[in-house]
């Protein structure tokens, strides 16, 4: 099932999105009268209070073309502007201004976009699959920046609220891929000396920044990727250098964003990071390694304290992505574990059941999380489906198949410097961005809470 560029969508799906717009309201406000095309919505300090958010009719058509998926087509996903053709629509998928055009005409408030097109994106990646070359800042700025700008500020648009995700993934490369950490790749070390990724998020956030209505929002990455102060220090600066490079400002940042495209737990119910068992601490288990966080609530919350500390507004907030965080299903803990080893404990009671904490490719056992809802809890915009669920991470291809092979999307491959813990990735993964039924259908069977 399918929709065209040009509008189509099938009765399932039409259906569907509008059985949806009883369910999108998010917040408090439903009901509130709909302001007038003459008179735009105030800026708010958190966008999705009250806010009817938009649904994708692309993922919405394939959600509701598998199994069960109807029960979850409705939900409001961000769209992602990964290419350079994207803007405009491409091979039949539908362009920025018919997004737009689309939430204007389900009557949403609020619509969710990802720029995620950087030079040399993904800089820490054995396959980085971005279009834009290192040299290519120039290009992001006038090709990619400047046209995206253009479409939000016409004055068609202007009662909607828009929330940039701006280039996720980008500044926390820059912390654990670069020289002298052992994951360091020589893409990461180029990208931070030559600035390319905060000349061009300061460039982005700049521009955004004139178009009223946008809100938007930097990636603070995870608790298992930034949780330890020597992670979380230098992420806490080069978000700050970004927000003021090119031209922009600490006010041209609304909020940040946790999880995003990730699979951390908010909240690990069976166990704490100061127990102790045996006599030995819980953060000196194998799967802790001495994080100060095992879970992603406390952990966006204390890199607001932080963020906050290092100049961005008292107002900021951070939006969780809870898109495929969910570990239902049979394997989920339901009491924590009683061995006296402090590793058997953890393993026993934790709900995240990565191998690695760092995996992060199309993860076996995963489950849909919590359903988009606006201020769920304090310091918290929203729970929010960033990554559409069912979109690949990455193609599970080996090497010599003639396609970009990425390890950690291999679930063959042995990461972390020899060790024996695979990488959890499902086989039989197609390439980044494009529909994977199988790993879809595993989100809705481990659903938490359950469909």
């Amino acid at each position: 099932m399918s929709m065209s560029a040009s509008g189509r969508v099938s009765a399932r799906v039409r259906a569907v999105l509008a059985a949806a717009g009883s369910i999108l309201v998010l917040g408090a406000l439903v009901g509130a009268a709909p302001a007038s095309p003459a008179d735009p919505p105030t800026r708010m300090d958190n966008p999705y209070v009250g806010a009817r958010v938009y649904v994708d009719p692309e993922w919405a058509a394939r959600a509701a073309a598998e199994p069960g998926g109807d029960a979850v087509a409705g939900q409001p996903t961000a769209v992602w502007l990964d290419r350079i053709a994207r803007i405009e629509g491409k091979d039949g998928m539908m362009g920025l201004r018919e997004h737009l055009d689309a939430a204007v005409a389900q009557r949403a408030d609020l619509v969710q976009l990802t720029l995620y097109d950087l030079p040399a994106r993904d800089c820490g990646r054995w396959a980085p699959p971005g279009e834009l070359s290192i040299g290519d800042i120039a290009r992001y700025r006038t090709e990619f920046v400047d046209p995206i700008v253009e479409i939000l500020a016409d004055a068609r648009y202007a009662d909607l609220r828009i929330v940039t995700f701006v280039e996720p993934n980008s500044l926390p490369n820059l912390v654990v891929n670069v020289s002298p950490r052992y994951n360091a790749t020589p893409a990461c070390d180029e990208v931070k000396a030559r600035g390319t990724y905060l000349d061009g998020i300061g460039y982005a956030l700049a521009r955004l920044g004139t178009v009223p209505n946008v809100y938007s929002y930097l990636d603070i990455s995870h608790h298992g990727e930034t949780g330890w102060a020597d992670n979380a220090d230098p992420l806490t600066a080069l978000l700050a250098q970004a927000a003021t490079n090119g031209g922009s400002t600490l006010a041209d940042v609304h909020g940040f964003v946790a999880n995003t495209a990730n699979y951390s737990v908010l909240r690990e119910e069976h166990f704490r990071v100061d127990d102790v068992v045996a006599g030995q601490p819980v953060y000196q288990s194998k799967w802790v390694d001495w994080n100060p966080f095992v879970d992603e609530i406390p952990y966006a919350r204390h890199m607001r304290d932080r963020l906050i500390a290092a100049g961005f507004s008292p107002q900021v907030g951070v939006v969780v992505d809870t898109s495929r965080n969910g570990w239902g299903g049979p394997n989920r803990p339901t009491g924590p574990a009683t061995s006296w080893d402090v590793n058997r404990y953890v393993d026993g009671s934790r709900l995240d059941r990565r191998t690695v904490v760092g995996n992060w490719c199309n993860q076996v056992g995963t489950g849909l999380g919590q359903r988009p809802t606006a201020a769920p809890e304090w310091g918290i915009d929203a729970y929010v489906w960033v990554k559409p669920p069912g979109e690949s991470d990455g193609a599970s291809a080996r090497p010599g198949t003639g396609r970009p092979y990425e390890p950690l999307c291999d679930p063959d491959y042995l990461p972390q410097r020899g060790s024996t813990w695979p990488t959890g990735a499902m086989p039989a993964a197609p390439p980044f961005g494009e529909w994977f039924p199988a790993h879809f259908r595993q989100l809705l069977v481990n659903a938490w809470p359950p469909l």
